[in-house]
């Protein structure tokens, strides 16, 4: 029903040749033969040049019980060897799928019972996490760590380069309100700030609405470059936000933010404002 072309037959019989030389070259009992046969025929061709015309000449080779018997064992040994190459071939594939049967097996009862154990050994800190979505992305900007550490305390203004936010209100040095559109809905929270240091880092979690985390640290690459670190998570909520994170959206919205960040500073030079103020577990120092 289903006929091989003509091509693919072709390509067949080249890839079984090819192997069956390689084969063949291996073999040393065959090497041997064939440089016997070629010492016979040369010197049969030296015989048969004595002889007078062209017909006289193949009929010597023709008779030569030498030169034939090499001939003979070399077209038996080709027979053979393309037996066994054939033979070691069929092996090969039949442990090749033994394998990865029972491999696939063996994964299909493991995959399970492994996934059972490490959830079960997880806390529950942990296990919440893992269940969120991370995302984490860098970018190095021309400014000094201080302008840019600065800059990223004046929250107000991250609707200015962050995708989706709409407004961010400060209610005190540790408490922010965010108004955002996530999958295409809008959706509000309030965050506290956990760890504000100076030029070094800044980390904040919701206390309602959505589940986010959130953490930019700041680090000198020399008088005028900072690479800044910036690390979030979530947990989404229903099958768009997590469609949305599977097809990897939500790290090029990220790396986005980062990269209107950097516009906005360096196209600056400085600060809009500062707050060098510290926080440690959620206080005020």
């Amino acid at each position: 029903m289903f006929r091989r072309s003509k091509a693919a037959e072709l390509r067949e019989g080249v890839a079984s040749t090819a192997e069956l030389a390689t084969a063949l070259a291996g073999d040393k009992d065959f090497r041997k033969q064939v440089v016997a046969a070629l010492a016979h025929a040369a010197a049969a061709r030296d015989r048969a040049a004595s002889r007078v015309g062209v017909r006289a000449a193949a009929g010597r080779l023709v008779t030569d019980d030498a030169l034939r018997q090499e001939l003979n064992q070399m077209i038996d040994n080709l027979s053979a060897a393309r037996a066994r190459l054939q033979k070691k071939r069929s092996h090969r594939l039949r442990r090749t799928l033994l394998v990865l049967v029972g491999a696939g097996a063996a994964a299909a009862v493991a995959v399970p019972q492994i996934r059972r154990r490490l959830t079960q050994s997880l806390p529950s800190s942990i296990s919440t996490v893992r269940r969120g979505r991370v995302i984490e992305e860098t970018i190095e900007v021309n400014v000094p760590v201080s302008t840019a550490y600065n800059q990223w305390t004046q929250f107000e203004e991250f609707p200015l380069f962050m995708h989706g936010v709409e407004h961010v209100e400060q209610r005190d040095d540790t408490r922010l309100h965010w108004i955002a559109t996530v999958a295409g809905r809008t959706a509000e929270w309030d965050a506290k700030i956990l760890e504000q240091h100076r030029d070094r880092q800044i980390s904040w979690i919701s206390e309602d609405g959505k589940k986010t985390r959130g953490t930019v640290t700041f680090e000198p690459l020399g008088e005028q470059r900072t690479l800044i670190r910036l690390s979030m998570s979530y947990k989404p909520e229903g099958p768009v936000e997590q469609l949305g994170s599977a097809a990897g959206l939500d790290s090029a919205r990220i790396r986005g933010d980062l990269d209107r960040f950097k516009q906005l500073v360096e196209s600056r030079g400085t600060e809009s404002g500062a707050w060098r103020g510290e926080v440690s577990a959620g206080a005020t120092q």
